[in-house]
């Protein structure tokens, strides 16, 4: 029999992986998509490629509001094995499509699967520490996010012009992952003494009136929150460029930003421990804030420069993340499901909104200085989304 040290570290391992899987797969069609244009595989074209992306993260949106919420009726384990077998499969058969449409199909269903990874990921790993260091388990697992986007970026400049090794990749990845899960993954307990209880809540409850005030907030909260990461991530290197700077400049600010992301994922939650996930939250995305701003102004001294942007790594990045470790905390095991999920659906609405505004300022020609401060803006917008949360949400014992 293992013991229950081992249960947990199983659980940790697993959990960080299923989330590793969607940070590759976030970078794999972006890789892709020059080599798609270029050879004009199944005639792609840009418009072609703004569709699959779409459908891509509406998919991952869609998944995390229906699927994730069955968790608390069905278990974690089971949805969470069923969702990553999902993904793969779909990803695995992906290079095979014969039209740009069945490729974004193949895209969304297997959005369905991995959208659905991430907050039930959340909700296990929450449920597999105490209360107090719910914080830490999530930002902890979120790091497998940012591992997985630079593995893919890694293998996307060896695969060169094989795209389609990227996505079997994926797809092997995760079925290999499934038989380990189904062997080593153990059900939570929390779940198991909330159906012991009879423990039950419907997502219409989250805007009842006893969770109203908490749903909306962290739903605004993970909108700013996501829209700031893949508005980033998506076009810093172009606003770089847009200020004045070389594009190898632009191009290593991306890298540094992504480093400052890991650096603040290992601290915020472990400080958010030991003081409470409200104020760090509001600490977070108020120097995010600040440091956004403060992009919009030349600097001249490169040291500085990457100081400044590693920073805004540090901050933006984890703040969206606090807010899942608030759920967990705020929310009871018959519920924690469906409010990650719901939490996690909303975020990805502003994970399609912000690369799309960024877009449109870029094509204007006003993203230097209006693309920063937008995004300061945002940051202010989800500073007063965390204010209006209670100052310690209720910390429950590791059954509940």
């Amino acid at each position: 029999m293992p013991t229950s040290g081992t249960r947990s570290t199983w659980t940790a391992v697993l959990c960080w992986l299923t989330v590793l899987l969607e940070g590759y797969d976030l970078v794999a069609f972006a890789a892709t998509i020059p080599t798609l244009l270029k050879s004009g595989h199944l005639g792609f074209t840009p418009a072609g490629a703004t569709l699959v992306a779409t459908l891509s993260l509406v998919g991952v949106a869609f998944g995390a509001a229906g699927l994730s919420p069955l968790t608390d009726r069905f278990g974690r384990r089971r949805l969470l094995i069923g969702s990553v077998l999902l993904f793969s499969l779909f990803t695995l058969v992906i290079p095979l499509s014969p039209s740009v449409w069945v490729f974004a199909a193949l895209r969304f269903v297997a959005g369905l699967g991995l959208g659905a990874c991430m907050p039930i990921a959340l909700t296990v790993m929450a449920e597999n520490l105490p209360a107090r260091r719910r914080a830490s388990a999530s930002t902890m697992t979120m790091t497998g996010y940012h591992v997985g986007a630079v593995l893919m970026s890694v293998l996307a400049l060896s695969a060169g012009d094989d795209w389609h090794l990227l996505f079997y990749g994926g797809g092997v990845a995760g079925l290999l992952v499934v038989p380990l899960m189904w062997w080593r993954l153990p059900e939570s307990s929390a779940f198991l003494a909330a159906r012991e209880r009879s423990a039950r809540m419907s997502p219409r409850d989250l805007l009842g009136p006893r969770y109203r005030r908490t749903s909306v907030a962290v739903w605004v909260g993970s909108f700013m929150g996501l829209l700031l990461v893949y508005g980033l991530n998506t076009w810093l290197p172009q606003l770089m460029r847009g200020a004045g700077y070389p594009i190898s400049t632009a191009l290593t600010l991306l890298l540094v930003l992504n480093v400052g992301a890991v650096l603040g994922l290992l601290a915020a939650g472990l400080i958010a421990d030991r003081y409470g996930v409200k104020p760090v939250a509001v600490i977070w995305f108020g120097a995010s804030a600040v440091l956004l701003a403060a992009l919009s102004l030349r600097v001249g001294d490169a040291l500085l420069l990457n100081v400044v942007v590693l920073l805004t790594g540090v901050f933006v990045f984890s703040a969206q993340v606090l807010i899942y470790g608030y759920v967990a905390q705020a929310f009871p095991a018959e519920a924690r499901g469906t409010a990650l999920g719901f939490t996690s659906a909303v975020g990805r609405i502003g994970s399609i909104v912000g690369p799309f505004i960024t877009g449109a300022l870029v094509t204007a020609g006003v993203a230097d200085p209006w693309g920063f401060w937008f995004f300061a803006v945002v940051a202010v917008l989800g500073l007063g989304a965390v204010l209006l949360l209670a100052r310690n949400p209720a910390l429950r014992s590791v059954t509940t």
